[in-house]
């Protein structure tokens, strides 16, 4: 049986370490270890490497076993396989812009607490369902921002949730503000120039600034 109570103090834990979670896509190996470092170092200690890229496991095994200080997560986890490869790798947790039934009978096996994403209340009711009460919100500006949220707050307020999508540093507080947001993801703190320009620096910069967010 799903421990829902173990699940979510496993997730919440993750979620208080930070208000803001980079959602990062690393194109080269190389760039993994100085980026991440960038952030964490910076106060933003929990990070989500997307599956997007052919290096990202390895990506996440490097960071896991190289930058202890943080919390290395997968993003863009989207089937069984995925969960099973971000497992091995030794990913912190799992987030899902979606989710299957399918996928959420794979993660009641899994040591790797899954976070699964949803848009709708039907969406949140059916993970509920499924004994979950910790979710990523996506795309969260295009479902209804902050409106949304509020709505779901009363009928399900066992839920609390990771915003992600078209959130922005300006747009961040507003969702930090409601008590059923834990933290919200965004990319703004990784600029594709600073990236391509190896800039750790700057995204260090930005890093700490949104690192800074009340919640």
């Amino acid at each position: 049986m799903f421990d829902t109570i173990r699940h979510n103090q496993l997730v919440d834990t993750v979620f208080a370490r930070a208000p803001v979670v980079p959602v990062i896509t690393i194109e080269h190996l190389g760039d993994a270890l100085p980026l991440c470092r960038a952030l964490a170092d910076n106060g933003l200690p929990v990070l989500e490497v997307t599956l997007r890229t052919a290096c990202a496991l390895d990506a996440i095994a490097l960071l896991v076993r190289e930058l202890p200080q943080a919390c290395v997560g997968a993003g863009t986890v989207l089937n069984a396989r995925d969960l099973d490869a971000v497992s091995k790798a030794g990913a912190a947790f799992a987030i899902s812009p979606g989710v299957t039934d399918t996928l959420y009978n794979a993660a009641k096996d899994c040591a790797t607490p899954l976070i699964p994403g949803i848009a709708t209340a039907g969406e949140l009711m059916r993970g509920l369902e499924h004994g979950w009460q910790r979710f990523k919100f996506f795309p969260a500006e295009a479902s209804g921002g902050v409106a949304a949220l509020k709505g779901f707050a009363g009928p399900l307020p066992m839920a609390r949730f990771c915003p992600t999508g078209g959130i922005d540093m300006h747009k961040a507080p507003s969702y930090l503000a409601l008590p059923n947001v834990a933290c919200v993801g965004g990319s703004w703190m990784l600029p594709n120039d600073a990236i391509q320009a190896r800039d750790w620096a700057r995204i260090g910069q930005l890093a700490q600034a949104a690192s800074q967010l009340a919640r």
